[in-house]
């Protein structure tokens, strides 16, 4: 076996796990780790058990085992074995298991002690997946019940210092520098444009300035489809894979094996490649510098796939690829100034995920994950949001406690929209069915990627590939879980009745397809909005879009799986048709009759509807003829609430009482609060339930209340007491010392306002006053017309007066004009008029 960096430290990590229970290893690309650190450990004394080993990917477990598998002479499932969820091999003599994350987390839950364990090895540890940060917090909550436990975190790019608090500041091994030299160039590129092209063109470069075989990081199979078509026709002696999660094992293993000879390859990867592997013969790397991650849209309440740049620590693991075997040359489509400006590692995916898997497997393990040794303790919101989603689902109680369904939900090895699927199905009669669907929508691009999933089910079950056969397979050991259906091939005959969970349901020769995925996603089913097909509506409140050339398009009803995208309008990734009759029989106890009642601002009326709903879509609605009148009423009063008092009938008799009680409230602070604050608009508001609510029986227009009614609730708000005291404060007229009477205008801009004739004011030797406040005299000659204005009456009298008597002496003879009107008696006659009297 030849010499690899990670020999060179292996005696110090061997020490380190024999005098304690845990160690940090940093090793860079291509030094070993990954393949001879677990079976070293077999021969140490403290090994009586099994070394388990956590890859990120099936395909770098299924790799690694292989490997080592082949330096001891042996087939994967003797001494090395390995275990995903498609595709296992472990026998009873198996001492060195590699597995991904989820397989060890079902084990761990099963066997919390991990009794056959000596050893748990965290490879790549610095991906930060949920799954890997789950796995890694549950152990090392477990190895309270086992001190003898060894954990050993592994990464090229570990960050030590965290990495090192959270498991206790254990011994850093590390493993000095690459096997092979390495040359990084940097050869930019241009943001704007589409990255396939720039890649097809750096790769045709690459090949013709560098020998060995060449691979190629994109960051996901759409690129890698695009980049392929853009790269024809290859040289003859390129032999072109691509590789990632959605190809069969066997295609992968020819990416990862040598070329034959004349030839070499060329590898178009997604970051499945980016550790853990070794691809024989590669000595360049042509790095896009992207990587495609899930970002949970907590608006939208989706999961969605975002292209953003790799971090400098995935930057490295890619370039590392380069020289696992030999010299190697890395490219970079990047600007060599922009690598500083690179993330430095990877965002955890707690940060910014759906956390509903991880709060149901935190309370199946009996532990709140806030307590739980997190590197990135979960965000509150999401773990409240997921909260929610199980407690719709029915896996815990009002007081978050699991219920009898959420433990049978965390049994399974799925998420928990399909696992609650798996059990209702099972109850349903429907479970083959629903296996399928749980196998098509967590195994991406079995059946293909059609919107379709009926087409994607046909053509998965013509397909006889390997991955194909690993996923029916699968499906298989699901629906052997349930019990066994009823006669009619996995769906209830017509009349046939089976208890669901909340209720008995009939299933007439339904399509058990679209009624699985209905169980799964019920707030995803979707009525099409429009003749193309293109814009639908679904029961969450979410509109979703769909390629009008789809098949599904025709469709009046969609059990939808999958959607990606904007909350505004996401696209619809997976569904299946539905007919309405079988979502009217599946969620009777949701149909909801609604009775609304909105009011118009236009009309001043209360408009009533009435029909059914389901979730946030009406599926009906008609003219409500005789809506409900305690309805009517607080639509009435909202709508008063919201648009403001002024939008009811008042009197003016009612305005003015209402400015008179505001002048007064302030302008006589002395004098405790008689009530005038009860007039005002926040008061009004406030108890409108109190003196509007009376007026409105019988109602449903605001402008049919008779204003004297809003008057007299007035006048009971203000009180005898209050009115009193108004009068005396504010009063509502001004009588003149010629025995006239006039309103007061108290929403005047100047104050309180009276418009009085100038001989009505005769006599008068001091202005008069309101309160503390001076009345503000509007003067007018005897045709009305206004002659001054003013608050300070004795200053007219003794200033300007003499000036308007040479002016009003002339237009209007008949009427007095004195010059000294403080003596002068009050009057509104003429002077023959008075003379006569």
């Amino acid at each position: 076996m030849s010499a690899l960096p990670i020999d060179a430290v292996m005696g110090e990590l061997l020490a380190a796990l024999c005098s304690g229970t845990r160690a940090l290893l940093v090793a860079p690309p291509g030094a070993g780790k990954t393949t001879r650190v677990a079976p070293a450990l077999l021969a140490e004394p403290w090994c009586q058990g099994q070394v388990l080993l956590l890859v990120p990917r099936r395909l770098a477990a299924r790799a690694a085992a292989e490997f080592m598998a082949r330096a001891l002479g042996e087939n994967p499932g003797q001494t090395i074995g390995y275990a995903t969820r498609l595709d296992s091999r472990v026998g009873k003599a198996s001492r060195v298991i590699a597995m991904t994350h989820g397989v060890y987390l079902a084990r761990l839950q099963a066997e919390p002690d991990l009794p056959l364990v000596s050893a748990v090895l965290f490879d790549e540890v610095h991906e930060r997946s949920l799954d890997s940060d789950l796995a890694l917090a549950l152990t090392l909550d477990a190895a309270a019940l086992r001190p003898d436990l060894r954990l050993v975190a592994m990464s090229a790019t570990l960050d030590g210092e965290r990495f090192g608090k959270l498991l206790g500041d254990p011994p850093m091994i590390v493993s000095e520098g690459k096997s092979f030299p390495l040359a990084t160039t940097y050869a930019g590129r241009d943001p704007t444009a589409r990255i396939e092209p720039q890649m097809a063109a750096a790769i045709r470069r690459a090949l013709a300035d560098h020998g060995g075989s060449l691979l190629a990081f994109l960051p996901g199979v759409a690129e890698i489809e695009r980049t392929a078509t853009a790269l024809d026709p290859l040289p003859g002696d390129v032999i072109l894979h691509r590789l990632h999660g959605q190809v069969d094992p066997a295609v992968q293993r020819a990416a990862l094996a040598p070329p034959p000879p004349g030839t070499r390859k060329l590898v178009l990867a997604s970051a499945i490649a980016e550790t853990s592997l070794t691809l024989d013969d590669v000595r360049i790397v042509v790095d896009s510098g992207l990587a495609r991650r899930p970002r949970y849209d907590r608006g939208a309440g989706l999961t969605r796939l975002v292209t953003t740049r790799a971090s400098r620590a995935a930057a490295t693991q890619r370039a590392g690829r380069a020289a696992r075997q030999g010299p190697g040359v890395a490219i970079r489509l990047w600007e060599e100034a922009a690598t500083a400006a690179l993330p430095a590692h990877d965002p955890a995916e707690m940060l910014d995920a759906d956390l509903t898997s991880l709060l149901l497997t935190c309370l199946s393990w009996g532990a709140d994950p806030a307590a739980l040794p997190f590197l990135d303790p979960p965000p509150a919101p999401a773990l409240a949001e997921a909260r929610d989603r199980l407690a719709r689902l029915g896996a815990i109680d009002g007081d978050g406690r699991l219920t009898a369904h959420g433990r049978a939900i965390a049994a399974w090895p799925l998420e928990p929209r399909l696992a609650h699927m798996m059990i209702e199905a099972g109850r349903l009669g429907i479970g083959p069915a629903a296996a399928e669907v749980a196998a098509l929508l967590s195994e991406r691009g079995i059946g293909g990627n059609d919107a379709d999933l009926e087409l994607r089910l046909r053509r998965w079950r013509g397909d006889r590939g390997p991955r194909a056969e690993a996923a029916r397979r699968m499906a298989d050991r699901w629906a052997s879980r349930l019990p066994s259906p009823p006669r009619g091939g996995g769906r209830l005959a017509a009349g046939e009745r089976r208890e669901g969970a909340a209720h008995a349901i009939a299933i007439a020769l339904a399509p058990a397809l679209a009624i699985a995925i209905a169980i799964a996603f019920p707030d995803r089913l979707s009525r099409r909005r429009d003749s193309s097909g293109e814009n639908w509506q679904s029961v969450g409140g979410r509109g979703f879009r769909l390629d009008s050339a789809s098949p599904l398009a025709r469709s009046e009803w969609l059990a939808v799986a999958e959607v990606a995208g904007a909350a505004s309008g996401a696209r619809i990734l997976s569904a299946a048709a539905i007919e309405w009759r079988e979502i009217e029989t599946l969620f009777a106890d949701r149909l909801v009759p609604f009775s609304d009642v909105r009011f118009d601002p236009a009309t001043n009326a209360i408009s009533a509807t009435k029909g059914r709903r389901l979730g946030a879509m009406t599926l009906s609605s008609a003219p409500d003829p005789s809506p409900d009148a305690a309805a009517v009423e607080a639509g009435l009063l909202d709508a008063v609430r919201r648009h403001g008092l002024a939008i009811l009938p008042w009197s003016e008799a009612a305005v003015a009482l209402r400015q008179r009680a505001a002048f007064a409230a302030a302008h006589d602070a002395s004098l405790p609060e008689p009530g005038f604050g009860n007039l005002g608009d926040p008061a009004l508001l406030a108890s409108l339930d109190q003196w509007l609510a009376p007026l409105l029986a019988g109602q449903r227009r605001l402008d049919a209340v008779p204003p004297a009614d809003l008057r007299h609730a007035l006048d009971a708000l203000l009180g005898y007491d209050g009115a009193r005291a108004l009068d005396r404060i504010a009063p509502s007229h001004f009588v003149s010392p010629a025995g006239s009477s006039h309103a007061i205008d108290y929403a005047a801009p100047g104050g309180p306002t009276v418009e009085v004739r100038a001989q009505a004011l005769f006599g008068l030797t001091s202005h008069p006053m309101v309160g503390t406040v001076p009345l503000t005299l509007a003067i007018t000659s005897p045709a009305h017309r206004p002659i001054q204005t003013s608050r300070d009456l004795p200053a007219f009298w003794a200033g300007s007066w003499r000036e308007v008597v040479k002016e009003m002496r002339g237009r209007y003879p008949k009427h007095p004009w004195p010059d000294d009107p403080t003596a002068a008696p009050a009057t509104l006659r003429t002077k023959r008029a008075d003379a006569r009297a």
